[in-house]
């Protein structure tokens, strides 16, 4: 063999063997003439002497063979004959295995990259993310504050260590054109925890992180590359970063991603002061290592214990008590750092994987199906060989071989689909799944792969073999060799088939229309802002470089500067800005008190979301104000003690919007009572699947405002109507425009409020997307099971039809005989599959917004058009019977 013994062919062993046998031969023939036979004589006796030459080269030649792996090739050889002789078979056969593995592929992947494979750093199961809850206050994610940070660090006994974290926007300026960039805060401890080691230079000390300390920054290395070209030479170099010079001291390495973040810029360090801490201010995030042996149970009691500690340690803002700490019964919140950056998506992908496999269950019954009838083909093929001698061993063996031919060959070429289709399917998915970068085709996918290929051939083999491979066979040949018919066993496995079929794409359409219900009735929430598409956002800072705190009114007049020369722009309608916008992830949250309402004891009001904005943002939203007014100027630069509330913080003290104008709120105790001027309807700023959060909105500077004796918002995000949103030309008539105000300024995330629209819902639009093609597949190849199981009856019946129709039977009878077969098992199918649907699509209630896993008009509707899909199937091959003519029909047979 060529590609075993490269060096040596086949048949240049087999000639030389000959050509040795010969000589021998040869040599004995002329020894017995030396001796005096004739030639003749000597032949004769050198042929029965030597023995048969064919036999003895024939069994020479074995010593060079593998008879099993010959035999298989040869039978391999046999089969794609037999498949490239049935072209419509094994197209149909081989798109359908295809298309389902390929899903499975891409779903898994998805799966893999999310659920299963671990964080890429080292030891991942000991890293938790640290958090805080207090039901008192509704608190359920509070983050941590530099007073818990300092006391956990020092005193807990169960952490290897503890890392605080916190994102920023910053302005990057002093070196060609300014740029407002992303920056990651963290304390000196935290990228240790994550294993990170710098490609170039060294990354924090406790000494960069405290704050009397010079300043210092890291690179991340896709910014290191963009903006110094990769230059080795950067570090110990400055960069100014909000205004201040910073040294260059590292950069990060390329492969390097902060947990599930959008990766930043730059890294500071957060250099909080221990001697000023003050209680309170849960602005920053945290992780922690867990010691060898240390349970997330027993770290959670360790710290559980150092709360009281904290409060004792570090003494309370100005105008609030310790008390008031006390009574928020702070717990903390630890999870394994994998399932926080997981969240809840889990659900949804487990469905989706299901659904898939589902998919190619109905696509193995399909194509077992098309192989049963293929097979039943050549029963009198198997009934011969049986009588010659042959195996059962050897009959399922070729039947197992043609199956996995179809499983390895159709799964190859779902695995080549599943790698051009991975980039779409993760970009549909791309703005709300967790660990996007982690999904990729791994060795465990092609695992995965290879499993699904030969778990799919043997299904598909399964019945086929049972049905067609039985010794009983051998009497068809006795009954004059009619094997070629089909039984009444035959045809119920087909039937059964196609009940499997229907059930399964029952099951996948209930989960398609439970979906498109939750996406109707999102589409149908209002959530409190008109024609998002055209409203352009963007990001805009004045640093205190820029600006000092001593001149807050400047940078209101900057504000206001730039949003009338924004307006001067011809397709601009209003313009306005605020510190956060519907569904952007900006959120800031604090209780808030009630003047004229009773609190008993210490009990703490709920927390509201805050807003801090400008005046004109409700009208260019659209959001509508139900009673009383909107800011003015004004009220912003004589720093008016005034409010606006949303309409669901107004009905919990107040029957109607109209009354809560008047009445006055404020944070903490040291503040200044604001009374509310305005209420607003209610704004989804969570997403429309979430209930709209209880808003206050407040101006964007202020005096005596949460514990601070002055308040200004310098971070804001401008809201821009016009029709052109979204487009370049608005952009760079924005930026001119804000250039000609101050053009140290740089705009950052540049979007339109119905981009985050879009990606507020992109979860629920992937798995709608995903679940209907797995309902659409499961449709059409039941549709064709059904189609397949009438077209081959009215194939085999041919002869029976043309005796009834001879007979005088009607063509509407004819027809209605097969369709009223068909439906019997679609009937049979779709009630099944909806015993199974009510049965498990509570499972789906995580999934559901607005509609119930039991929601009758879906259950309803997907009966509905199953039937008349399996109705079309019926009654396309019954229509062919009707037209039988009954002379040629019997002439055939």
């Amino acid at each position: 063999m060529k590609w075993i013994w490269p060096q040596y062919s086949r048949h240049r062993r087999y000639s030389e063997l000959s050509d040795s046998i010969r000589e021998h031969l040869d040599e004995k023939i002329a020894d017995l003439m030396d001796r005096g036979m004739t030639r003749e004589q000597a032949e004769s006796a050198a042929r029965r002497e030597f023995g048969n030459v064919a036999l003895i080269e024939q069994r020479s030649r074995e010593v060079w063979q593998w008879p099993k792996l010959e035999s298989l090739l040869a039978n391999t050889k046999y089969a794609l004959r037999r498949l490239r002789r049935a072209p419509l078979f094994t197209t149909i056969a081989l798109i359908t295995l295809a298309v389902a593995v390929g899903a499975n592929t891409v779903i898994f992947s998805v799966v893999n990259g999310v659920l299963l494979k671990p964080l890429s750093y080292p030891d991942p199961d000991r890293l938790i993310a640290v958090d805080h809850s207090s039901q008192q206050a509704g608190f359920k994610k509070m983050g941590i504050d530099p007073s818990i940070y300092f006391v956990y660090r020092e005193q807990n006994t169960t952490l290897v260590d503890i890392g605080a974290y916190n994102n920023d926007e910053l302005d990057v300026t002093g070196a060609g054109a300014p740029e407002h960039v992303r920056v990651l805060d963290v304390t000196d401890g935290t990228l240790p925890l994550l294993g990170v080691s710098p490609v170039r230079g060294r990354l924090f000390t406790r000494h960069d992180d405290s704050p009397g300390a010079a300043r210092t920054v890291i690179l991340t290395y896709p910014y290191w590359q963009q903006r110094f070209g990769g230059a080795s030479s950067v570090i110990g170099n400055s960069i100014t970063v909000g205004g201040t010079p910073m040294e260059i001291i590292g950069v990060l390495p390329q492969r390097f991603h902060f947990l599930d973040q959008k990766d930043p810029s730059l890294i500071l360090p957060m250099r909080w002061d221990r001697a000023t801490t003050a209680l309170g201010s849960f602005n920053a995030h945290a992780i922690a290592r867990l010691k060898p042996g240390v349970s997330v149970q027993q770290a959670g009691t360790d710290l559980e214990r150092l709360l009281p500690v904290v409060i004792r340690t570090f003494p309370p803002p100005e105008g609030v008590s310790a008390s008031f700490f006390q009574s928020m019964h702070l717990a903390p919140s630890l999870m394994p750092l994998k399932g926080e950056l997981v969240g809840n998506v889990q659900n949804a992908l487990w469905i989706l994987l299901a659904s898939t496999i589902l998919v190619l269950l109905v696509a193995c019954a399909n194509v077992a199906n098309l192989l049963l009838v293929r097979v039943e083909g050549r029963h009198h093929e198997f009934t011969i060989r049986y009588a010659i001698g042959a195996a059962r061993k050897g009959v399922s063996a070729d039947i197992l071989l043609e199956s996995m031919l179809l499983g390895l060959t159709g799964s190859l070429i779902g695995l080549l689909l599943a790698l051009g289709s991975m980039r779409v399917i993760v970009r549909l998915g791309a703005a709300n799944i967790p660990r996007i970068r982690d999904i990729s085709v791994t060795p465990s996918v092609l695992l995965f792969t290879v499993t699904v290929a030969v778990t799919t051939s043997i299904l598909i083999a399964c019945v086929p073999i049972l049905k067609n491979t039985s010794p009983h066979l051998i009497s068809n040949l006795r009954e004059g060799g009619r094997g070629v018919g089909e039984g009444r066993k035959g045809q119920r496995t087909r039937k059964a088939l196609v009940m499997l079929q229907v059930a399964l794409s029952v099951i996948l359409l209930v989960c398609s229309g439970l979906m498109i219900r939750t996406f109707q009735a999102m589409m149908h929430v209002l959530p409190g802002f008109t024609s998002p598409e055209t409203v352009q956002t963007f990001g805009f800072y004045i640093p205190e470089t820029q600006i000092p705190d001593s001149s807050p009114e400047l940078v209101i007049r900057m504000d206001e500067a730039t949003r009338q020369k924004i307006s001067s722009i011809p397709s601009v309608a209003s313009v306005s800005s605020g510190s956060a916008v519907p569904m952007d992830s900006n959120s800031f949250n604090n209780p808030v008190f009630v003047q004229n309402h009773t609190y008993e004891g210490n009990e703490i009001p709920p927390s509201r979301r805050f807003n801090f904005i400008a005046p004109g943002f409700f009208s260019t939203l659209g959001t509508q104000l139900l009673a009383g007014r909107d800011f003015t100027w004004t009220d912003i630069y004589e720093k008016r003690p005034v409010v606006v509330v949303s309409k669901s913080f107004a009905s919990e003290y107040w029957h109607r919007p109209q009354d809560a104008l008047g009445q006055r709120i404020r944070v903490t105790s040291t503040d200044t009572w604001r009374e509310i001027i305005g209420v607003s309807e209610d704004v989804h700023y969570d997403g429309v699947e979430k209930p709209a959060p209880s808003m206050v909105y407040w101006p964007l500077m202020m005096d005596n405002f949460d514990g601070q004796k002055q308040w200004l918002r310098r971070a804001t995000v401008f809201v821009v109507r016009s029709q052109l949103a979204g487009t370049q030309s608005l952009m760079k008539a924005i930026e001119q425009q804000v250039a000609m105000v101050d053009p140290n300024v740089p705009l950052a995330n540049s979007e339109t409020l119905g981009d985050l629209y879009a990606q507020s819902m992109a979860r629920t639009t992937f798995t709608l997307l995903m679940l209907c093609v797995s309902g659409g597949i499961a449709l059409v190849l039941g549709t064709i099971g059904i189609y397949g199981v009438i077209a081959y009856s009215v194939s085999q019946r041919t002869r029976e039809i043309g005796i009834r129709m001879a007979l005088g039977a009607q063509r509407s009878a004819v027809v209605g005989a097969f369709v009223r077969q068909g439906m019997w098992l679609t009937v049979a199918g779709i009630t099944i599959g909806l015993v199974i649907s009510l049965a498990t699509m509570r499972f789906m209630s995580a999934l559901l917004y607005g509609v119930s896993a039991h929601d009758p008009m879906t259950y309803i509707a997907i009966t509905c058009a199953v039937m008349i899909a399996a109705l079309l199937a019926c009654y396309l091959p019954s229509r062919r019977a009707a037209e039988v003519d009954p002379a040629l029909a019997l002439r055939s047979e």
